[in-house]
């Protein structure tokens, strides 16, 4: 069992109330972590904290903050094999997708210092004689984090890397499900030297995440807020960050579509399907959920995923047998093969799947998907891709469409002009050509459109997200006034 405490003002404790939650290995039932469960007064204090540290770190030089950051992510790369160690017993996730978090996590670490020098501004022509105005961009002060168990590190940490490069302190609110992973971050980026206060991490027990969050966002202090998780949840932190007219960044639920065309290669768009759809246990925001394939070649391209999806067993993380590990619970395993089986009961097709054993459900195939059955419009979060055959491009885009989601999307085409006009007409805040669907790089912008969230992470795309743009002019000649 790893014993976990929270970090506040540069210090590691307990809860006032000295309460504990127990987090749960949901393959072999035994306690993985035990940490604080904050109350409303530990939340005050990271706030407090943060605010406190603000002034300082605000005042730092460019150079400054970058070789923190710097120092951060080297000690992040250097505790991979904790990370690995903690979220396997946490979440049930491979060692491949942990050791992945790491390096992304770290990159997004190093992308930040680099943007440290990058929070510029500009200078504006002014119609008044000998005015010099100029748009400069200020940190704004603290900034809360809210992120998800599902790719912890590389989550966690972008809530908080663009915020401190900004020249912000920032508050963490871990996870419930991943304590553990969570507050190893905020260890690699105190022990970089970053000064006390300036990065904080609260646990809370899993009853207490309304009351927190809602203590958190309302606390004057607090100037911004960015959150990373399902789309209910989403809305409920915009309509908190609104009451107080605090300014949200929300990457929230998707259904990814992944458009086939008649002129695919059919064995990349299969092993982009497969990765998409299956890779984490298809617990990703970006993972594939739907297939919309052309009819003329679509029983060959399902015959071809079948065959390769049927290589990637599930089991144990630590199972030398495992391609797939563990989903995140027992209870998300039955809650989406409880969705595999509406969409069977009203008439679709089960190539591959659906088996389930408590955490570790098999990857699952369901052909002829139609929209009455739940499948067709639930973000599954789970080891599932549906397919549905199309007659032309236009057909396909209206299916990739006929969703409220809006993250990411895929097209598979031998003709790239002709999948760069469809991409044009997706409605998503990603789209690759003869890519998947899961993909992320610190450098670029990320994010959704429609219920998929608003706002874009990702190194300069984020400066925007984290400072204030002010107006300030210097007055450098004798000026006329009308009175």
């Amino acid at each position: 069992m790893h014993e976990v405490q929270m970090l506040i003002g540069g210090q590691w404790r307990g809860a006032q109330s000295e309460a504990t939650f127990e987090r749960i290995d949901p393959v072999t039932g035994d306690v993985a972590t035990r940490a604080p469960a904050a109350t409303l007064a530990d939340a005050d204090a990271a706030v407090d904290a943060a605010q406190a540290a603000f002034p300082a770190w605000a005042a730092l030089s460019p150079t400054a903050r970058r070789q923190r950051l710097l120092a951060a992510a080297e000690r992040m790369d250097a505790r991979a094999a904790e990370f690995i160690a903690i979220g396997a017993a946490e979440t049930g996730a491979m060692a491949n997708w942990y050791g992945f978090n790491v390096m992304l996590a770290a990159n997004m670490l190093r992308e930040a210092a680099a943007m440290t020098t990058q929070i510029d501004g500009s200078v504006i022509p002014s119609d008044v004689p000998g005015s010099l105005a100029m748009a400069v961009r200020s940190p704004v002060g603290v900034v809360l984090g809210i992120a998800p168990w599902n790719a912890p590190v590389i989550l966690a940490t972008r809530a908080l890397a663009m915020p401190l490069a900004c020249g912000n302190t920032v508050v963490l609110k871990a996870s419930e499900q991943c304590p553990g992973v969570h507050a190893l971050i905020g260890a690699c980026l105190h022990e970089a030297g970053l000064g006390d206060g300036v990065v904080n991490v609260v646990t809370n027990a899993p009853q207490d995440a309304g009351d927190i969050v809602a203590r958190l966002i309302a606390h004057p202090a607090v100037r911004r807020v960015n959150f990373t998780g399902s789309t209910h949840v989403g809305r409920i932190i915009a309509r908190l960050a609104a009451e107080h007219l605090k300014p949200a960044l929300l990457e929230l639920g998707g259904k990814a579509p992944v458009l086939v065309l008649d002129d695919a290669d059919l064995d990349a768009a299969v092993d982009g399907v497969a990765f998409g759809a299956f890779f984490n246990q298809g617990q990703i925001c970006m993972s594939t959920e739907r297939v919309i394939v052309d009819a003329r070649i679509a029983d060959a391209f399902v015959e071809k995923l079948t065959a390769k999806a049927a290589k990637l067993h599930a089991g144990s993380p630590t199972s030398p047998d495992s391609v797939l590990g563990a989903m995140v619970s027992a209870q998300a395993a039955s809650r989406v093969a409880a969705l595999v089986e509406d969409a069977r009961e009203h008439g679709a097709r089960l190539p591959l799947g659906c088996r389930v054993d408590g955490a570790i459900m098999q990857a699952t195939i369901v052909d002829g998907i139609t929209p009455a059955m739940r499948l067709y419009g639930e973000e599954s979060f789970g080891p599932v891709v549906t397919i549905q055959r199309v007659s032309d491009d236009d057909e396909a885009v209206r299916v990739a469409n006929d969703s409220e989601f809006g993250l990411s999307a895929a097209i598979f085409s031998r003709d790239v002009s002709r999948a760069l006009q469809l991409a044009k007409r997706i409605e998503s805040g990603i789209c690759h050509i003869n890519g998947p669907t899961v993909h992320d790089e610190a450098q670029m912008p990320f994010g959704g459109v429609k219920a998929s969230g608003y706002g874009r992470f990702g190194s300069k795309a984020s400066i925007g997200e984290f400072t204030e743009l002010r107006w300030i002019t210097v007055q450098t000649s004798p000026r006329h006034y009308p009175i």
